[in-house]
């Protein structure tokens, strides 16, 4: 999949906020969970410095609160 990167100028916070969330909304789930996974695996990459096996999925955690 080729990624462009591209830049949106806003005037205040809420309207990058508000851009933001028509973006991502505009999306399939297939996408958004791709652009998920692909801003993970740049994370990982810079600040552990190697790919981790375990870093391929979500994490999934419950906590129970009383």
């Amino acid at each position: 999949m080729k990624r462009m990167i591209w830049v949106n100028k806003s005037d205040s916070f809420d309207a990058a906020n508000e851009f933001d969330d028509d973006y991502y909304l505009s999306m399939s789930r297939e996408e958004r969970l791709e652009t998920l996974q692909f801003l993970r695996e740049i994370y990982f990459k810079i600040k552990k410095g190697s790919e981790d096996e375990s870093r391929k999925g979500l994490r999934r955690v419950i906590k129970i609160i009383e």
